[in-house]
């Protein structure tokens, strides 16, 4: 569900901005099958837990027209950021209840909505590199003049071997990072509640 709240605000945030592509095409639903990509949302996420323990996959991208979006380039970032700050809002929001109500919770409830903080935490910090398709690059990429479209370009050639080597080689690096905002936001340490 945190995978589709990040993708529907990416619509929603297109709609404020004058792009009406997403609710054209039935995707501003919390309904999870019209968001499931059968390779991204079933084949490799069953994959990467088979062959390497831990789970990696996304959902189908809500389409967004960039040229009916007000504000430009600055309009491109806003629909990027909808995204990673969604995840940052449940983050906190689900860090809070932590906080002032962790100790009424039970142990499988404190265990769910860790979890749940986790996830968003992931999904924030994950977005935010800059390696097309993720937010990331739109974010930088709607800051940098646009001389620099050939490095845009580039990096979208080479996107999916970019992906693959920041998730099997890199990601030991943003685990303490992820782990690190995950004890401050709850204020409980994530190896004894994970």
């Amino acid at each position: 569900m945190s995978v589709i709240a990040h993708e529907l605000s990416h619509g929603y945030a297109a709609e404020m901005l004058g792009d009406p592509t997403a609710r054209l095409s039935g995707r501003l639903t919390l309904n999870p099958l019209k968001h499931l990509d059968p390779i991204g949302s079933l084949v490799v996420p069953a994959l990467s837990y088979l062959l390497g323990g831990f789970i990696f996959g996304w959902a189908k991208p809500v389409p967004y027209n960039p040229y009916n979006l007000r504000k430009g380039k600055l309009g491109e970032a806003i629909v990027a950021g909808a995204g990673i700050f969604t995840n940052i809002v449940l983050a906190v929001f689900f860090s809070l209840l932590i906080r002032f109500f962790g100790e009424s919770f039970s142990g499988a409830f404190l265990q769910i909505v860790s979890l749940v903080v986790l996830i968003n935490i992931v999904l924030a910090i994950f977005n935010l590199i800059p390696i097309p398709p993720l937010d990331g690059s739109k974010l930088l990429f709607s800051v940098l003049p646009f001389s620099m479209h050939s490095l845009e370009e580039n990096l979208e050639r080479f996107s999916l071997p970019l992906l693959l080597f920041v998730v099997f080689f890199l990601w030991q690096f943003l685990t303490p990072i992820i782990f690190f905002v995950f004890d401050h936001l709850t204020g409980i340490s994530s190896l004894a509640n994970l």
